[in-house]
């Protein structure tokens, strides 16, 4: 378990970490924009576990080795990139209309956890940050998984309960608008999309 100085400084140095605007951030505000907070939930827990992966392969070395394999790491970026940005073309071609309460209802939540799962995933600046962030957090003297565990907890967390402030503020967006402003909001939402695609693959 890490002392109670290394919690005080890892605490709010993950937390700003968080809540700045990256892949994952904007991806729930997008989806809490068209589909709503609830269920962007799927997606979020995609995300968390993604992040979940990263941190402990951080943790154990093996995220050093991944970033030094840069065919893989590059295979991963595009293939994530493009695929955020087809789903922001679709959403781009998508009706101005909001989606209807059964539209949103039959969202595949395991696509919704899958786009969640391979953002963090391929995400390098996250990659990033875990590599040059967390190490020096653990102390190699003393038992690794119950310092992990706890270092674990606090990642998620920060990260749930920010993508739960963007989601929710995409979501509020969307019960203001009225039908003459929801094109534009499917456009901007598919041109985040995409946005975060090039960001992919230029990172």
């Amino acid at each position: 378990m890490p002392d109670i100085t290394t919690l005080a400084l890892f605490i709010p140095t993950f937390f700003l970490v968080s809540v700045t605007p990256g892949l994952c951030m904007m991806l729930a505000l997008s989806l809490g924009m068209t589909i709503g907070f609830r269920r962007t939930l799927p997606m979020m827990l995609g995300e968390l576990l993604g992040v979940a992966i990263v941190a402990l392969a951080a943790a154990f070395g093996v995220a050093a080795l991944l970033l030094n394999t840069p065919q893989l790491f590059t295979a991963l970026k595009w293939l994530g990139g493009g695929y955020l940005i087809y789903l922001g073309i679709e959403g781009m071609r998508s009706s101005g209309k909001l989606a209807s309460d059964a539209e949103i209802a039959a969202i595949n939540r395991k696509n919704l956890f899958g786009r969640g799962f391979v953002t963090a995933i391929a995400n390098p600046k996250g990659w990033a940050f875990m590599v040059s962030l967390l190490p020096p957090f653990l102390d190699h003297s003393k038992a690794l998984a119950p310092q992990m565990g706890a270092l674990l907890a606090i990642i998620l967390a920060s990260e749930f309960i920010c993508m739960s402030l963007y989601a929710s503020g995409g979501s509020s967006l969307r019960r203001m608008l009225n039908q003459q402003n929801v094109k534009r909001v499917n456009r901007l939402s598919g041109l985040v999309m995409i946005g975060l695609g090039v960001w992919l693959w230029l990172g």
